[in-house]
C-alpha cells in the first residue's frame, strides 16, 4: 500500500476528507522559473550595456590624453617682426611664417643640419600643423616674447601620438606604417631628453573643429549645446507646463480634449527627423531663419520636447490626491488658488523630473539637427544663438566618418563626454524627485 493511500485512509477514519492535489508544487516551479528568466534577461541586458561601455571607453580614454613636445621658440623678429610694428599693424604678426620657428626649434632640439632636407622632413613631421595658431595666440597675447626664446609645449603630430599609444603596430616594415624609422630615432632621442610627454588633453574640450585630429576639439559643440538646451528650456517648460495645467486641471472633459490629448501622445512617439524636416521648412524656408543657428535647432528640439514635458506634468498633477483639492476648495480657495498654490507645488518633483529627462533626450539627438544645417565645420565659438555652431551629437556625428586613424579615439572621447552630461542631468532627476517627492 503506497504513502498516499495509506494517508488517506487514515484521514479518512479519522473522520477528515483527502487532500487534493491543487498544483502548489507545479505554482512554485513555475514561479522559480519566471525569477530565472528574469534574471537571465537582466544578465543578458547587463552584459551587452558592459560590452558597449568597454568599446567606448577602451576606444576613448586616451582622447583625454595629448602627446607634446617641449620646443625652444625663438620669436626672432626677422619671421614676426618688431612689437612697434605690432602695435602700428597686426597684420605682420598674424601672417607670420610661425611653423618656421616651430621647425627651426626643433632642429635645434634634435641637433641635426638644417641642409638635411631629409631629416629635416621627418623631425617637422613630428608636430601638429596647428602649431601656427599655438604660437601665434603667444604673441598676439604677449607682444614681449618677440626677441626671446621660450620652451613651449607643441601638440605632436596625430600620427606620432597615435604611434605612442599603442594604436600602430610599429614592428611592420617602414613602408607599412606612418612613422619612419628616422622619425623613431628622433621619438627616443626627445624621450631621452624628457622633451615629449603625454599630457591632459585640455584642448578636447576648447578647441572647435580641425581637419586635424590632434587640434580638434568639442569646445564650440558644447556651448552650441548649451545654446540649445537653454532655449528648450525657456520655452518648453513655461508652455508644456501651461498647456498641462489647462488640460489637466480647468479644460472640459469632450471630444475636442480628448482629440487633442490622443495627438500629444502621437507627437512624443513621432520620429525626431520629422521634427528636422518640419523646423527646415517653417523655421528655415519659411521665417528665413539662419541655417546652423543655434536658435533654430533649440527651436526644433523644443518641438520634439513639448510632448513628453506635457505628459509627465499631467501624470504628476493627476499624482496629487484628490483631497487635497478638496480641502482647499472646501476652505474656501478658488479654482485658480487650488491649483497654483496646492496643486502646483506638490507636483513640481514630477514636472521637474520629466523637464530634465526631456532635456536629456534633446541632448542626445542628432537626425533633426542634420536636417537643419548644424553639420558646418565650425572653428569659432557662437557669440550668440543666431551665429552658425555645431552640437555634441552632431560633432560625433562628424568625427565618426573622418577617414584618420585619430578620429576614431575623438569620436569615443566625444562619446564619452556627451554620456558625462547625461548621467549628470539623469542623477540630477533622481535627485530632485527623493528630495521634494511626498509620499502619500
Amino acid at each position: 500500500m503506497s504513502d498516499a493511500t495509506a494517508n488517506g485512509i487514515a484521514d479518512t477514519a479519522a473522520g477528515r476528507k483527502p487532500r487534493r492535489d491543487i498544483g502548489i508544487k507545479k505554482r512554485y516551479a513555475a514561479e522559480r522559473r519566471f525569477k530565472a528568466y528574469g534574471i537571465i534577461a537582466i544578465a543578458i541586458g547587463l552584459g551587452f550595456l558592459v560590452m558597449l561601455m568597454w568599446s567606448i571607453f577602451s576606444k576613448g580614454y586616451t582622447a583625454f590624453w595629448q602627446t607634446e613636445i617641449q620646443v625652444p621658440i625663438t620669436f626672432s623678429e626677422q619671421v614676426i617682426g618688431t612689437a612697434e610694428q605690432a602695435n602700428d599693424s597686426q597684420t605682420k604678426l598674424l601672417m607670420a611664417n610661425y611653423p618656421q620657428l616651430a621647425r627651426d626649434g626643433l632642429i635645434q632640439l634634435l641637433g641635426i643640419s638644417a641642409d638635411d632636407k631629409k631629416a629635416v622632413s621627418a623631425a617637422n613631421g613630428l608636430i601638429s600643423s596647428g602649431t601656427r595658431v599655438t604660437l601665434r595666440d603667444i604673441v598676439m597675447n604677449d607682444l614681449s616674447v618677440i626677441g626671446t626664446t621660450e620652451n613651449v609645449w607643441l601638440y605632436a603630430s596625430s600620427e606620432l601620438d597615435s604611434a605612442l599609444k599603442g594604436q600602430y603596430d610599429l614592428n611592420v616594415p617602414e613602408n607599412r606604417r606612418p612613422i619612419s624609422d628616422l622619425q623613431l630615432e628622433y621619438i627616443d632621442k626627445l624621450e631621452q631628453q624628457g622633451a615629449i610627454e603625454q599630457r591632459f588633453n585640455w584642448g578636447l574640450f576648447t578647441s572647435g573643429a580641425s581637419s586635424r585630429a590632434e587640434t580638434a576639439g568639442v569646445g564650440v559643440a558644447i556651448i552650441g549645446s548649451l545654446y540649445m538646451m537653454l532655449i528648450v528650456l525657456v520655452l518648453a517648460l513655461p508652455i508644456g507646463v501651461a498647456a498641462s495645467i489647462y488640460l489637466e486641471e480647468f479644460a472640459p472633459k469632450n471630444k475636442f480634449t480628448d482629440l487633442i490629448e490622443v495627438n500629444i501622445n502621437n507627437l512624443a512617439a513621432v520620429p525626431s527627423i520629422v521634427f528636422g524636416l518640419l523646423g527646415l521648412a517653417v523655421f528655415i524656408n519659411w521665417f528665413g531663419l539662419p541655417r546652423s543657428a543655434a536658435l533654430v535647432g533649440g527651436l526644433v528640439l523644443t518641438l520634439m520636447t513639448l510632448p513628453t514635458i506635457i505628459i509627465a506634468t499631467r501624470a504628476a498633477l493627476r499624482a496629487v490626491p484628490p483631497s487635497i483639492r478638496a480641502a482647499a476648495l472646501g476652505l474656501g480657495a478658488s479654482k485658480n488658488q487650488t491649483v497654483f498654490h496646492h496643486v502646483l507645488p506638490l507636483a513640481m518633483p514630477g514636472i521637474l523630473t520629466g523637464t530634465i529627462i526631456g532635456l536629456a533626450q534633446a541632448l542626445g539627438e542628432t537626425a533633426p539637427l542634420l536636417l537643419i544645417g548644424m553639420v558646418a565645420f565650425v572653428a569659432d565659438y557662437p557669440s550668440t544663438p543666431l551665429d552658425p555652431s555645431t552640437a555634441l551629437p552632431v560633432q560625433i556625428y562628424m568625427w565618426a566618418n573622418e577617414a584618420e586613424r585619430a578620429f576614431v579615439e575623438r569620436t569615443s572621447g566625444a562619446i564619452i563626454i556627451l554620456l558625462g552630461f547625461l548621467a549628470i542631468m539623469n542623477v540630477s532627476a533622481i535627485l530632485l524627485r527623493r528630495r521634494f517627492e511626498r509620499r502619500w
